[in-house]
């Protein structure tokens, strides 16, 4: 039973981690691939970490690739490893990101990337849906995750049936 907590706590921790640092680097990513200036970063996980760019050409596109890219290579990730551990991660950080973009949306704090997404003409509709589809796939996800972790049986990988 402690064991069963321990694995799911670091692997709690690890997800945050990856999460973080996934969701930073797509901004940075993004940034540096239009053209933008990076005037400050900070990457700690211990704190919400954050990219500021100016000028930025194309804010839209530093914006979203922070969450893009935040899903898309940690799920890529899973897929080439396929094991249990590295889907939890990916699983946990399609649903934080959603929940961060859905959550930023309702607090409309100006600093958090959905305001500054609104205010650089992002659309409602597309953000609604990013919320929707990464939340809704990454909570199934994630809660198959949770089972195959705590209930550990020696098995690494993921039948094909299962990477949905």
């Amino acid at each position: 039973m402690f064991e069963r907590m321990a694995r799911l706590l670091m692997l709690l921790l690890v997800s945050w981690v990856v999460m973080t640092f996934t969701h930073e680097l797509g901004h940075l990513i993004g940034g540096w691939t239009c053209g933008a200036t990076l005037q400050a970063v900070d990457m700690w996980p211990w704190r919400l970490p954050y990219s500021l760019f100016d000028p930025d050409p194309l804010p839209l596109v530093t914006l979203w690739s922070g969450p893009i890219l935040g899903v898309l290579l940690p799920v890529g990730l899973a897929a080439y490893l396929r094991h249990n551990w590295m889907w939890f991660v990916a699983h946990f950080c399609t649903l934080a990101n959603g929940l961060y973009l859905a959550t930023a949306w309702y607090s409309g704090d100006r600093f958090l990337d959905t305001q500054r997404l609104f205010a650089h003409g992002a659309s409602p509709l597309a953000i609604g849906l990013y919320c929707i589809l990464t939340i809704g796939f990454g909570y199934i996800g994630f809660r198959r995750s949770i089972a195959r972790v705590y209930l550990y049986t020696g098995r690494t990988t993921e039948s094909s049936e299962t990477n949905i």
